[in-house]
């Protein structure tokens, strides 16, 4: 397969896969972690209302999601990947904090959250996604 072609689909691949464990996550974690009452996960008008009945225990499992989600995506496009693997690691991370970062715009969560969440979630996982993947 030629290395181009290879490096697109690790990307595409790393995208596909970071997304189902992100969604996956989030749509276990209610049911560890109950939101409060009243609230419908799948509404964003519901999450929005109601952010302020939010405890930090329910802020847990959404950074686990998009960190092990970015995590994942990285750590498989850059074992994909034919050449490059860093810099499609790292594309990974840059791909999931552009989510990141329209979820802080759309979804009014605590400020330390966002900091935390846009800070650690995204680049460092695809760093790391990379050095677990044999990156040296």
């Amino acid at each position: 397969m030629h290395p181009i072609l290879r490096n697109i689909l690790a990307v595409i691949a790393g995208i596909v896969v970071g997304s189902v464990i992100n969604m996956g996550i989030i749509m276990l974690s209610s049911s560890i972690i109950p939101l409060p009452e009243g609230v419908d996960p799948s509404s964003m008008e519901s999450l929005k209302a109601n952010m302020h009945l939010f405890e930090p225990k329910h802020f847990l499992f959404p950074f686990l999601a998009h960190a092990l989600g970015t995590l994942s995506g990285a750590w498989l496009a850059a074992r994909i990947a034919a050449n490059r693997q860093l810099v499609l690691a790292l594309v990974i991370g840059v791909v999931f904090l552009i989510g990141g970062i329209m979820n802080v715009i759309s979804l009014p969560a605590p400020v330390w959250f966002d900091v935390l969440d846009l800070a650690a979630a995204y680049i460092p996982m695809g760093w790391l996604g990379w050095k677990l993947a044999g990156g040296k």
